[in-house]
């Protein structure tokens, strides 16, 4: 059964990509280790200075402003970490919140915020100021998100516990919006988790299902002229382009706007996938490869909202 459900695995990357063996060649490695400053207690040039101290070797990263590639044991045993001065996220981990591009004066709702990586890297891009709704139905990750933004200092976001998995009734708009979706972590092979043990289509088509659930949910509590960013850590289209389609399908004042131009190598969305043609807008999506920047994959699609 394993040797049957790795046959099929990699015959799903070998139509998704020309270049599929370099996909699991690089699933192999090691995954480098990352920080990202935390602005909120220190700036990049002090922890710069302290790390090197600690005889750390710091690399910037380039499509993350406050984020370094690391050299060094023990990274999660300084008087930095433990103060919340950085916070160890992985270097793709960082492109979500940056490009939702949250100001000071917006309302964010981060819909499943745990354990706080992205919800701390939003509140620093706020310097504290709007507001966040930093929302998780799990009891035991919502303790670990409620511990993370008090290490990190992060004073302008409350915690909720809303189950986006069926409609919201909710009379607040919210400007912008960070679905972090529930996935199949396909992108997360690198890391040591059991993630590629774990992985199945009926994984994927269960996680499917939840995700459209989920981006319906939070679209209704998306105010107009308002920015949606839906990212997961897998590549599998099902869980990706074909979950913004549904978006765009069933919502007539949508639009996918292109990121731009970008330090980070990505590939366009697929618009077809399994005999399913999908809104030609996905391509607007993107896609990280592990074997494109040395990082974890993920699956970015920024949704805009008419006024």
């Amino acid at each position: 059964m394993k040797n049957a459900k790795e046959k099929l695995l990699q015959e799903r990357f070998r139509l998704l990509l020309d270049d599929y063996e370099r996909f699991f060649e690089y699933s192999q490695k090691p995954l480098r280790k990352s920080l990202r400053v935390n602005t909120l207690k220190t700036t990049r040039k002090e922890l710069e200075a302290s790390m090197q101290q600690q005889n750390f070797t710091l690399r910037a990263i380039p499509w993350a402003g406050d984020g370094f590639w690391v050299e060094g044991n023990g990274l999660s045993e300084t008087v930095d970490y433990f103060l919340g001065r950085y916070y160890i996220q992985e270097s793709s981990a960082m492109l979500p919140a940056q490009l939702l591009q949250p100001g000071e004066k917006d309302a964010v709702l981060d819909v499943a915020a745990a354990p706080g990586g992205k919800t701390t890297h939003l509140a620093a891009l706020m310097n504290n100021y709007g507001c966040i709704a930093a929302n998780e139905i799990n009891k035991q990750r919502r303790a670990a998100l409620r511990f993370n933004l008090s290490k990190y200092g992060v004073l302008n976001a409350a915690v909720t516990a809303v189950d986006f998995s069926r409609p919201v009734s909710c009379r607040e708009r919210f400007s912008r919006i960070l679905l972090d979706a529930p996935c199949s972590c396909e992108g997360q092979f690198r890391k040591k988790t059991p993630a590629r043990e774990q992985w199945s289509p009926a994984k994927i088509l269960a996680c499917s299902r939840l995700q459209k659930k989920m981006i319906a949910s939070a679209l209704r509590l998306l105010d107009a002229g308002g920015v949606l960013v839906y990212s997961t850590c897998t590549l599998a289209p099902e869980e990706n382009e074909e979950v913004v389609d549904y978006a765009l399908r069933n919502n007539d004042d949508l639009t996918v706007e292109p990121v731009g131009k970008q330090d980070f190598n990505y590939r366009r969305g697929v618009t077809s996938w399994n005999g399913k043609d999908y809104s030609p807008e996905v391509k607007n999506c993107v896609r990280v490869y592990p074997q494109d920047n040395d990082s974890e994959g993920s699956f970015i699609g920024k949704i805009v909202k008419g006024k």
